[in-house]
C-alpha cells in the first residue's frame, strides 16, 4: 500500500491492513528502522517535463578489473539522464543503463559528448522504449 501511495495517512493505512492506528504507526517505524523502507519518493511524469525518449544502453568495458568498473561507475552516476545503471549478467554487455532525455537530439548529445567520453568503454548499444506498460510498479510483495 505504501509503495502505491506513500502519502496515505496512518489512519487510512491502519484501516486497510486491519490494525489500529498506533500499532500500524509502530510497524511502519520499525520497517523504516530495519531498512525495509528506504525512503519515499515522488514520481514525476516524464512527458509533462518534456522528457519524451527513454533509451536502454548496454555497454562493455575494455578491461574487467575493479579499478575500471569503479571509475566508470563514479562517472556515470554524475549524469542526470541516467536514471538506472545496473551491472548485468547473461548478456554480452557489462552494464545496462536506463537513460531519459527530451528527444533524439538530446540523446545524441548525451551519447557522443558525455557517455562515450568515459575512458574504457569498448562497445555501446542503444535500444529505445516504444511504450512502458508497467510504469512505477512497486516490489512484488
Amino acid at each position: 500500500i505504501l509503495q502505491q501511495n506513500a502519502r496515505i495517512s496512518n489512519l487510512e493505512l491502519a484501516e486497510m491492513v486491519n490494525l489500529s492506528p498506533t500499532p500500524c504507526a509502530r510497524r511502519v517505524k520499525r520497517f523504516e528502522d530495519e531498512g525495509l523502507i528506504k525512503g519515499t519518493t515522488t514520481i514525476l511524469d516524464p512527458e509533462k517535463l518534456g522528457l519524451n525518449l527513454t533509451a536502454y544502453v548496454a555497454l562493455n568495458l575494455e578491461h574487467h578489473n575493479q579499478d575500471q568498473f569503479e571509475a566508470f561507475e563514479r562517472q556515470v552516476i554524475e549524469f542526470p539522464e541516467v536514471v538506472s545503471c545496473s551491472v548485468v549478467t547473461g548478456r554480452a554487455e557489462d552494464y545496462l543503463l536506463k537513460v531519459v532525455v527530451r528527444d533524439i537530439k538530446h540523446y545524441e548529445e548525451f551519447l557522443l559528448s558525455r557517455l562515450n567520453k568515459i575512458k574504457g568503454i569498448s562497445t555501446c548499444h542503444s535500444s529505445f522504449e516504444l511504450r512502458n506498460i508497467t510504469p512505477s510498479r512497486g516490489l512484488p510483495i
